[in-house]
């Protein structure tokens, strides 16, 4: 299948050299020793970047820097999600000031019109376990789309942006950029381009600063369009927004995650007996058809799902990772032997991640005010 990346749709096998040349991304190199710490960087997994040289020279001069990221208040958290909330957390570390922004506007304009339960979904799904992975009160801004902010200041300056971006963008750019668009679809570009920027107005870091946006590879039509049109802005000297992409955690069935087929994900809040039973009769296997066969031929772990898994961190040892890639390559492993090593890693995470869940319960107000 010919594939499909935006912010909205992804489809086919995606071709993350192709997405590179057509979006016109650099190959993510030369990274910072610190950098090697983290498995999404180590592994390849954060593949491409815009402008990353100026947050790698904030971080090894300990200059002040900013991370930015949003999330889509629809269905479970899953192991999808997880990606990006290792990289807030990450980066975080490195000493960054977090903004995080709750997309509602842009979720209710696009796939769900109950306020009220984007706003639910919010805080039960995402921000909890955002804090069970990591995420401190300290340095970070958690804020609604629809409410930025109680400070009458702040919140004029963040709508007042999005407002005056509109006059920077052109319909013909929006479709070029997006395809078929719809007005809330523009509308809610325009506030993301805001979201992305609005860190560097006076009323919130002071001025200008260097800001990082990491993305899954269909969320760049949203950076072209704010890195586009926060050069064209006059009134405001931004400096150009930085932006990394990680590939996609293909979904239990192998393809895309969908939110709604709870079968084609681990949600983080899934019980282990639950995920173990997933793994085993939906995980898409990389094993030949007969055992003999497997034997003869081996599998392929780039497409196996269990082996996608340890890959996106439920392994965090490279050389053991290395010796499973190797031995289900030469068929010496076994797909129901990858699959149960996977489950074993899978259950150990779960059940210690739902006890730091029920801890961030308790905290989540902090976030809130």
């Amino acid at each position: 299948m010919t594939q499909k990346v935006t912010p909205w749709e992804v489809e086919g096998k995606i071709d993350y050299q192709r997405l590179i040349q057509e979006f016109g991304l650099q190959p993510l190199r030369h990274l910072p020793e610190i950098f090697q710490k983290n498995v999404l960087f180590r592994r390849g997994l954060v593949f491409a970047h815009r402008d990353f040289k100026q947050i790698a020279e904030a971080i090894e001069q300990k200059k002040s820097f900013v991370m930015m990221t949003g999330l889509m208040p629809s269905g479970k958290f899953h192991f999808g999600h997880k990606m990006v909330a290792e990289q807030i957390v990450f980066y975080q570390s490195l000493g960054a000031k977090i903004y995080l922004t709750v997309a509602d506007i842009e979720a209710y304009n696009s796939r769900n019109p109950k306020m009220k339960e984007l706003h639910e979904t919010a805080i039960r799904e995402y921000l909890t376990n955002y804090i069970a992975l990591g995420l401190k009160p300290k340095n970070c801004d958690f804020y609604f789309q629809s409410q930025r902010s109680q400070d009458g200041k702040k919140a004029n300056a963040y709508y007042r942006l999005a407002a005056m971006l509109a006059r920077h963008a052109t319909f013909n750019e929006f479709k070029a950029i997006y395809g078929e668009i719809s007005p809330g679809k523009m509308t809610s570009a325009l506030l993301q381009a805001a979201d992305m920027l609005h860190p560097q107005l006076p009323e919130f870091e002071g001025g200008p600063i260097p800001i990082i946006v990491p993305v899954g590879a269909d969320q760049d039509p949203h950076l072209r369009l704010a890195r586009d049109v926060s050069q064209r802005i006059k009134e405001f000297k931004f400096v150009q927004l930085s932006s990394t992409y990680h590939t996609f955690l293909p979904g239990l069935k192998g393809d895309k995650m969908s939110s709604s087929d709870p079968m084609s994900y681990i949600a983080l809040t899934d019980s282990p007996e639950e995920a173990a039973m997933k793994i085993k009769k939906y995980a898409f296997s990389g094993g030949q058809a007969t055992l003999e066969e497997h034997r003869q031929k081996g599998g392929n772990p780039d497409i196996d799902v269990s082996f996608q898994m340890l890959k996106y961190g439920l392994e965090p040892d490279d050389v053991r990772l290395l010796k499973l890639e190797q031995d289900y390559r030469s068929g010496k492993l076994l797909s129901g032997e990858l699959k149960q090593y996977c489950i074993e890693k899978l259950t150990a995470f779960l059940k210690e991640h739902q006890q730091k869940r029920k801890k961030a319960e308790k905290v989540v107000d902090r976030f809130l005010r």
